[in-house]
C-alpha cells in the first residue's frame, strides 16, 4: 500500500478530471456562475478542512482551478490523488463540467552564461524570491523565472524565451497549430518532455509535458 506521504510519479497517477504539470495536480472546472464557483469552493473547503489538507484555488466568473502538492515532501502524493478524486466527485454532483484541456503553466526562461550574477537582479526586479536557483513570486502572480545556461555571449542571440506546459495530449496538438501558423520545429529530440519551436522571425518558444522527465 502506498503511503499517503509518499512521493509519487507521474506515471502513477491517472485522473480523468485532473493533470500532471510541474510537479502538480491540476484541475478546472466550468461554472455556470461566478456564484456557483463559490459555492463549490466553499464545499471544496469543507472537505479539505476535513482531512487536513487544501488546494490552492483560482476562482473566476466562468471557471475554478485547483492546485494540489504535498509541500511537506515537495511533490504529489497520494494524499493529493485522493482529495483530487472527491472534489472530482463533488464537481459531478454539483453537475460542473471538467477541463482538463484547458490546463496549461507557463514559465519564463533566460538563456545566459552568469545565471548565479543575475539572478539578484531578477529578484529586485519582479519582487519575488530565490527558490532552487529560480525567481518565484511569493504571491503566486507571476509565472517563475528559470535561468538556462548558455557558453554564448553573442549580443542578438535570444535570451528570453516561453516555456508553455501542457498535458499530454494538448501537446501535439500545440505543436501542428504553431506549425499551421507559420511556426516550425527546431528540436524535438527531447520529445515528449519538451519540443522547441520557433516563429517566423526566430523567435523560439517550448511546448513541455511531464512524460520523458524522469
Amino acid at each position: 500500500m502506498v503511503q499517503q506521504t509518499t512521493r509519487l510519479g507521474v506515471r502513477q497517477v491517472d485522473l480523468a478530471d485532473w493533470r500532471w504539470l510541474l510537479g502538480a495536480l491540476r484541475a478546472r472546472f466550468e461554472t455556470s456562475s461566478f456564484g456557483a464557483g463559490a459555492v463549490f469552493v466553499a464545499a471544496v473547503g469543507q472537505l479539505a478542512d476535513a482531512v487536513g489538507h487544501h488546494p490552492d484555488v483560482d476562482l473566476r466568473a466562468g471557471h475554478v482551478q485547483f492546485v494540489l502538492r504535498s509541500h511537506d515532501v515537495g511533490g504529489v502524493t497520494e494524499r493529493d490523488v485522493q482529495l483530487a478524486e472527491r472534489i472530482s466527485a463533488l464537481a459531478s454532483d454539483q453537475g460542473l463540467a471538467p477541463c482538463p484541456e484547458q490546463v496549461q503553466v507557463l514559465e519564463l526562461a533566460l538563456d545566459t552564461p552568469a545565471s548565479e550574477m543575475v539572478l539578484p537582479f531578477w529578484v529586485a526586479v519582479l519582487g519575488g524570491g530565490e527558490a532552487g536557483g529560480d525567481v518565484v513570486d511569493p504571491a503566486g502572480e507571476l509565472p517563475p523565472l528559470w535561468f538556462q545556461a548558455t557558453d554564448s555571449t553573442a549580443p542578438d542571440r535570444q535570451r528570453f524565451h516561453l516555456d508553455v506546459t501542457v498535458s499530454p495530449e494538448v501537446a501535439s496538438r500545440r505543436v501542428a497549430a504553431a506549425i499551421a501558423a507559420g511556426g516550425h520545429v527546431v528540436d524535438d529530440g527531447h520529445a515528449p518532455a519538451f519540443i522547441v519551436l520557433a516563429d517566423p522571425d526566430g523567435n523560439k518558444a517550448c511546448i513541455c509535458t511531464e512524460l520523458g522527465r524522469d
